[in-house]
This record gives structure tokens, sequence and C-alpha cells, in this order.
């Protein structure tokens, strides 16, 4: 299972925008963004040139990848998926990516960022309709019940996550249950429903080129 393993604060700076990567640190203010707002390297500081279209539509294709914490070769097999399917392509990949398990872990407070969610799935601490999943990648239905394992409650940083839940807005498509530390997916999510900054016509336009 590939994933990025370098300093994730670059990728903030790089992009320009917090991404959230680091739980609770990205709302202090030993956050990178907030201490060195500019990208990250030795010409980082330096003025840069007005942006290609395509410079532009790379950034936003990296955008997107780094939120999600998506590889390029799996990234592009959303993107296939999305463009076969009926609709607008660039509205049925974010909703692919927002139906990942560990973004919907994320989603419903299970974990403080998305990197952590993929690491608690990995491990095996949660459960859909009352089997285990260990694939962050899975990809959430209409009806399933996601709830953390029974053993799982007891881990000190789990009991820390359930403290604290219900202190993070849950999307429109997703059901908390904070007593039963359980969700309910009850819809599939919509482009209404998935608020990021993410110009999604800039990625089907650089995979079109």
């Amino acid at each position: 299972m590939a994933r990025y393993t370098g300093p994730v604060c670059r990728l903030c700076r790089r992009e320009g925008m917090k991404l959230f990567l680091k739980g609770e640190r990205c709302y202090t203010g030993k956050c990178a963004i907030d201490r060195r707002a500019y990208a990250p390297g030795q010409h980082g500081q330096a003025r840069g040139k007005k942006p290609t279209d395509f410079g532009l539509q790379l950034r936003e294709k990296q955008k997107a990848r780094r939120i999600y914490g998506v590889m390029e070769k799996q990234f592009h097999s959303y993107f296939d998926e999305a463009a076969r399917r009926k609709g607008v392509t660039g509205e049925n990949l974010l909703s692919l990516l927002e139906r990942r398990l560990d973004n919907v872990i994320f989603q419903l407070g299970f974990a403080s960022s998305r990197p952590e969610a993929r690491q608690l799935v990995s491990h095996g601490h949660f459960t859909i309709n009352g089997k285990k999943v260990d694939i962050p990648s899975y990809s959430v239905r209409t009806g399933e019940v996601i709830a953390v394992k029974e053993g799982s409650k007891s881990s000190p940083r789990m009991k820390q996550l359930l403290e604290n839940l219900g202190s993070r807005t849950v999307p429109g498509w997703l059901s908390l249950d904070a007593n039963a530390a359980s969700g309910t997916v009850v819809a599939l999510p919509t482009r209404e429903d998935i608020q990021l900054p993410i110009q999604e016509h800039l990625i089907v336009e650089k995979y079109s080129r």
C-alpha cells in the first residue's frame, strides 16, 4: 500500500493553503502555513512567473491528491472510473474520493486528520455493518453503518478521540451517533456536500489534454 512518507507541512506550503494533514497542530500557531506562508525550497520566496494553464491544472490535481492522501496511479484510476459514470466527471471524481473509508472516518470525527484515519483503518479499529474492514480505500455505500470496534474503544488515543466526538460538523450525507460511536451513510455525497476549495474542472481539463 503506497503512501507519502515525507514531511507533510511542506505539502500545505506548496499548495499555499492548509490541507489539515497534521490534526490538532493545524489549528495552532505551530502550523507551518501560518509561520512560513510561501512555497518550500531554496526559491520558495522568489517571485514566481504567472502560472500557465497547465500549471494551474497540475496544482489543482496535486491539491486534491494530497487532501485525500492518494498516490498518482490510484488518483488516475479514480478519474477513469468517474469518466465512465453518468453525470459530470469532476463531480463524480470528488464523490468517489469523498466515499473513501478513511475520509468518512475523518468526517465523522473518529480521527483528527485523514492520515490518522488511514492509519486507524489499516490497524483494524473500525467495522462496517458489524464486520471489520481494514482497507482505507473502501468505498462506502448508502445504508452502511461505520462503527468503532468494541475492543478499540479502550485504547488511549481512541478514548481521547471519542471524548471530542461531535466537535466537528458532520456533512449532511453522513449521520453520527456519538453515544454508540458509530456513523451511518444516509446518502451519497453530492458536490454541494463537499466543502473543499477544489476546482474539479481544472483536473478534468488536465487529464483531457
